[in-house]
């Protein structure tokens, strides 16, 4: 799925209900709970917090995907087209950084 149709797929389930999409500092503080989660099943992970016994083990992919769906949605509410903003994104990363590191030879 291209993000375009991801926008097009996050506004199409908002866009059902009458509430629609929150306000910008709404969806924030709502990116903020998920980048925790995401935060803490990582550091049960790969940090040195290990979960306790009676706490069950989370799908990191679904954790990635709420965080996704959020800019999404926060990209949406803002009228941004995250597709150019990647290209733009990736452009700024190819001058800034591609020196900046060794490259793999090709085999």
């Amino acid at each position: 799925m291209r993000l375009s149709e991801a926008q097009a797929a996050v506004d199409a389930w908002i866009s059902q209900f009458e509430e629609g999409y929150w306000p910008p500092l709404t969806n924030l503080a709502r990116l903020t709970e998920e980048v925790g989660e995401l935060a803490r099943e990582m550091n049960h992970r790969f940090g040195h917090k290990t979960k306790r016994a009676d706490e069950s083990e989370q799908d990191l992919a679904l954790e990635l995907g709420d965080v996704l769906f959020v800019l999404l949605v926060i990209a949406n509410e803002q009228g941004i087209d995250l597709e150019d903003t990647l290209e733009r994104v990736l452009a700024k990363y190819r001058r800034r950084d591609g020196e900046r590191w060794t490259p793999v030879e090709a085999p």
